[in-house]
């Protein structure tokens, strides 16, 4: 099986899986005991949490790790809510956001909070007019992700950033898929808090973190926690934070390189394609992850072709959802303008590092034979 669906998820990488093991074998002890084995984890932990710091431009005192980008992007967004003035009940947000923001955020609308959710343009980006004009004195934050799983689209997190500076205004930002594909400097975006994820770098899935701005006021969610600074409850899952640390230094070691591998994948399909401009619609923004890469076929359901290109032995995925074994349009693509039956069209196709040339021949031929037949 071609696996094209890196956007997903990722294999963890054979350094990240040895590291996890031998710390599994060697690191067993809770990192909050006090005799030499918890004292040993303890360590572990601390300069698992200085190398992630370190690759955000971050200090090691702001990350608190999680079980994953979900519960990350949760326990942030409220964590900084409980230390705002508490009349500051505005939110503004996007339509856009990961469905754990999105969710989170509708639930927050039944406690007495109120939500701006901001429409993108064509392409996915977010105009920093339609902050501006969104912003009111109630305002305590605003949470944009840094690039969009499912389109691909890098908002400008600097420019937002310095707007909301000048307002006192806390940021946060879901950078889940961004992590480990581009740069992320957290004192130049000046951003209040972030969300980041082990599995979308090839390391273990169920582990993830936080990084707050130390000079941020924040209360926890669950008062009385004594794991993680009391950010989050429960002991910390050690070997899987040390295997996060090393597969993220292994992926920022060789960003620049693969940056550029991955965009020539994606030139080099787009060549390919590039015959049936008239049956097929691409999303290709300038400020795009590269690796992602979203387009619908005229006339074809993504859920037909992802099943087609299974049966041929590629894995790629929908941009849409399936609920009850039907299939819904992606609240993403309607709020580009897509219709419901166009947003059905949609597939996306993510690129990694085991993905080659010839993995783009296969996936281009099996388009193309698709597009013949209807």
């Amino acid at each position: 099986m071609i696996y094209l669906d890196y956007a997903a998820t990722t294999p963890i990488s054979e350094k990240a899986l040895n590291v996890y093991i031998e710390v599994s074998r060697k690191a067993f002890g809770n990192s909050n005991s006090l005799h030499d084995v918890g004292e040993s984890a303890k360590a572990l932990l601390e300069g698992s949490r200085e190398l992630l710091a370190s690759l955000i431009g971050g200090d090691a005192r702001g990350i608190y790790f999680t079980s994953g980008g979900s519960e990350s992007n949760v326990l942030a967004i409220q964590s900084l809510l409980n230390g705002v003035q508490p009349q500051k009940k505005h939110i503004i947000s996007t339509m856009i956001e990961h469905s754990s923001i999105h969710t989170y955020l509708t639930f927050l609308q039944t406690k007495g909070y109120e939500v701006t959710f901001l429409l993108p343009d064509e392409k996915g980006s977010i105009d920093l007019e339609s902050i501006k004009l969104a912003l009111r004195e109630d305002t305590g934050l605003v949470s944009i992700q840094h690039a969009s799983g499912e389109l691909g689209t890098i908002q400008n997190l600097q420019e937002i950033g310095e707007l909301l500076l000048q307002h006192g205004i806390l940021l946060h930002s879901d950078c889940v898929q961004s992590f480990g594909k581009v740069a992320i400097d957290v004192k130049a975006f000046n951003i209040a808090a972030l969300s980041f994820s082990s599995h979308k770098v090839y390391g273990p899935k169920g582990v993830g973190a936080v990084y707050l701005n130390p000079s941020v006021y924040w209360t926890p969610t669950i008062p009385g926690t004594t794991h993680e600074s009391g950010f989050r409850p429960g002991t910390v899952n050690i070997p899987g934070a040390a295997s996060f640390a090393t597969a993220a230094k292994e992926i920022y070691d060789n960003m620049e390189n693969e940056h550029a591998r991955i965009y020539q994948l994606r030139t080099y399909l787009f060549e390919k394609l590039s015959a049936y401009q008239n049956e097929l619609t691409i999303l290709n923004n300038e400020n795009q992850l590269p690796h992602i890469i979203g387009m619908t076929i005229n006339g074809i359901e993504g859920q037909y072709t992802m099943l087609e290109c299974n049966r041929y032995g590629l894995a790629i995925s929908t941009g849409s959802a399936c609920q009850v074994g039907m299939q819904k349009p992606s609240r993403s693509l309607l709020a580009l303008g897509m219709k419901p039956d166009q947003a059905k069209q949609y597939i996306r196709i993510s690129l990694g590092k085991q993905t080659t040339m010839d993995h783009m021949d296969q996936l281009s031929t099996v388009l193309k034979d698709l597009i013949s037949k209807n």
